[in-house]
């Protein structure tokens, strides 16, 4: 069968507003006096079942925030990882007395907002409903009501996003980032995948549920338009039965940093970018004297758009759109990172400018007038995140959590004005350790490991599939007498042969998948020996349509009609060939077979192919079985920039003597597609009026 390869048109609207007149960026604006912060008081109480109540009044406007927050240290949850997440949203799914829709209604009816995390509740709404909302969140809190018809619904959106992230590089290098620096016995080094999803049961989900959602580790903050005295009676309604019981305490080693620098690679076969991380866990505790001083010195080197790497990695050498840190503190273990995603060209010199600023932090105190601009940014920054009144109530909450002075956040910004160069010196001596950091990159392995090796203090690479696990980055030899021919022919003898297949004169396959929620339907059509259509429609209407007639391509549909010509009529004159793999040598092609590798756990043999008009793909043919399992090839051109485009084809079925994949995930698109085989029609006769481009 032939290859099918889709285009995919992302349209993108950007609306920028430019201001009048553009302010001097040369010119910082001078540090002035430190805000006074007027939070309110924190008043408290605590009920008789453990739950620990916080109340900020505020009266500018009449509405109400209850936030909760369970304070427990997770579980590693092994083989069914995520079993927390899809709990917390089952949480919002009903209770015993309201089904999923009688909930939503509700709280729509009162135009409320009331949502679940892992760890706790929100919930806010006005005033006068603030009664309505108490006995909603409190019914979805002590009485849940987990149903597997829910349970299958969201498992099923979950691996739909899981899916999404299979081949994007930023998701990959997030997972492996976690499993490097934390370790997968450590719960903040544990991913979900596909696998650990289907194995999350309604059992495990309830057990979570039961397990850490107890008001002896709850803290509750209550923001908004009332007072201690009007509110405690209802808390005391609505929460009071809320069972104590004990709650389980879970111990693990600490992470450290390696003790010497790392570069870690994970291949992305053909991918034009890679994506870098500078990376390690750091022992940063969110009570901390350094916790202020820490984020100006992070804020410094990488949070924004006038931070060092920012400015030296994009406006000065124009290497990336942005790279940026982060230093983010946890009671459990905090974590650095460096990033930036860069062409595979640049991929050595942009970590180099990375390793420079952050040794030049460790070595230079900053300029006072850079620290000034920095601390001006994040003074506006703290003061409008008070507008949000689910952030004043984690700051009740983390006053008591933390153990943090009563005032800590009403001298925050006293305390961040107070931060000298000194201090950020100390701080970059304390938590910047380029000597100490795991270097992960995700990208093509061949065209970035030997630029690395340098920066490794071994001088070695080491390497890791899209999940963290060790790999050995060696393909297995090709046994004697397999060419790349050769495994061309398996695959044509294995979905039904050379004569059946040249017994086909035309062909139409049709296919459908959904985005989001509509039902597409994907149509080629091929007629001997080289005419070609392929349409996208949603109903009657067509979203995008190829035509080629054997010498003359167009494409039509919302965009517009165009000639197709240059390179792309090329691609697409290869394209109209039925079973193309019956001749790609005829037509051009420069295969290369490399090795054998493992696709979703069967040996498959990797084919590097070069198209007449120079465009790099990968195929991959199962060894057992002889057919194709994958296909890999990525584009440079468009708004999007580089894009790796990843099929996987499964579930072959046979029609009328020849084999059709029944099942083609594609990944690597603006969102990922999943092909369901609807209908071949094979020698009916298709005229050539459906090939015309007039």
């Amino acid at each position: 069968m032939k290859k099918i390869i889709f285009s995919i048109t992302a349209v993108l609207i950007v609306t920028v507003l430019f201001a009048q007149q553009k302010p001097d960026r040369s010119i910082r604006p001078a540090a002035g006096p430190a805000p006074i912060i007027k939070l309110g008081d924190i008043q408290s109480f605590d009920l008789p079942n453990g739950l620990k109540v916080f109340v900020v009044e505020n009266h500018k406007t009449p509405t109400v925030a209850f936030s909760i927050a369970l304070d427990f240290r997770p579980a590693l949850e092994g083989d069914a990882t995520g079993t927390a997440n899809i709990t917390s949203q089952l949480l919002t799914s009903g209770t015993k007395s309201r089904s999923k829709d009688q909930l939503d209604n509700d709280i729509d009816f009162i135009g409320a907002t009331l949502n679940a995390s892992t760890t706790g509740l929100y919930a806010s709404s006005l005033k006068k409903q603030q009664t309505k909302l108490l006995e909603l969140m409190s019914d979805v809190l002590m009485n849940a009501d987990f149903k597997q018809e829910e349970l299958d619904k969201i498992k099923t959106q979950s691996m739909s996003g899981l899916a999404t992230q299979k081949d994007d590089p930023d998701a990959i290098s997030g997972n492996v980032k976690s499993v490097l620096n934390f370790g997968k016995g450590h719960p903040y080094g544990e991913i979900t995948t596909e696998e650990s999803v289907g194995k999350i049961t309604l059992e495990k989900c309830s057990t979570y549920y039961k397990t850490y959602f107890r008001p002896n580790i709850a803290y509750l903050a209550v923001v908004g338009d009332i007072t201690l005295a009007e509110i405690k009676p209802l808390i005391e309604k609505y929460f009071g039965a809320w069972q104590k019981a004990d709650v389980p305490t879970s111990t693990y080693t600490m992470p450290v940093a390696p003790s010497k620098t790392r570069v870690a690679v994970v291949n992305k076969a053909g991918a034009v970018q890679s994506v870098i991380n500078v990376t390690y866990p750091v022992d940063l505790k969110p009570n901390s004297d350094d916790v202020i001083k820490a984020r100006v010195m992070n804020t410094i080197l990488g949070a924004g758009f006038s931070s060092r790497l920012f400015l030296n990695l994009r406006e000065k050498h124009g290497y990336t759109y942005g790279s940026y840190s982060s230093l983010n503190y946890d009671v459990l273990v905090g974590e650095f990172s460096a990033y930036a995603k860069v062409r595979n060209s640049v991929s050595d010199s942009a970590l180099t400018e990375i390793m420079y600023e952050l040794n030049r932090l460790r070595t230079e105190k900053v300029p006072q007038d850079e620290l000034d601009g920095i601390k001006n940014y994040l003074t506006g920054n703290f003061a409008i995140s008070l507008e949000d009144p689910e952030t004043v109530a984690k700051f009740a909450i983390n006053i008591e959590r933390y153990h943090l002075p009563k005032d800590y956040y009403t001298n925050y910004l006293k305390n961040l004005a107070a931060v000298t160069a000194d201090d950020v010196y100390a701080m970059a001596q304390k938590y910047i350790r380029p000597e100490n950091a795991t270097i992960l990159v995700v990208g093509d392995k061949e065209e970035i490991s030997k630029k690395l090796e340098r920066f490794s203090a071994s001088k070695t690479i080491e390497f890791y599939d899209n999940y963290g696990n060790i790999s050995n980055n060696v393909l297995k030899p090709i046994p004697n007498g397999i060419t790349s021919k050769a495994v061309t022919d398996a695959y044509v003898k294995a979905i039904g042969g050379e004569k059946a297949l040249t017994a086909i004169k035309d062909m139409r396959l049709k296919m459908t998948t959904e985005i989001q929620g509509r039902t597409i339907k994907v149509e080629t059509q091929h007629k001997a020996p080289n005419k070609y259509t392929m349409s996208f429609n949603m109903g009657p209407m067509t979203i995008q349509k190829q035509i080629f007639d054997g010498v003359k391509g167009k494409q039509s549909g919302m965009q517009g009609n165009k000639e197709i010509t240059g390179a792309e009529l090329e691609d697409l004159k290869a394209e109209a060939v039925m079973n193309q793999e019956m001749y790609y040598e005829k037509l051009g092609y420069k295969l290369n077979l490399k090795g054998i590798e493992a696709v979703n756990g069967s040996e498959a043999y990797v084919l590097d192919m070069v198209s007449p008009t120079g465009k790099k793909s990968t195929e991959w043919y199962d060894v057992v079985s002889g057919l194709k399992v994958k296909a890999s090839s990525t584009t440079t051109g468009g708004e999007a920039g580089p894009m790796t485009q990843v099929s996987e084809f499964s579930d072959y079925t046979a029609i009328d003597g020849i084999k059709y994949p029944g099942s083609i995930s594609i990944t690597g698109t603006p969102m990922p597609l999943k092909l369901k085989l609807e209908s071949v029609d094979v020698n009916k006769g298709i005229k050539d009026s459906e090939f015309s481009v007039d």
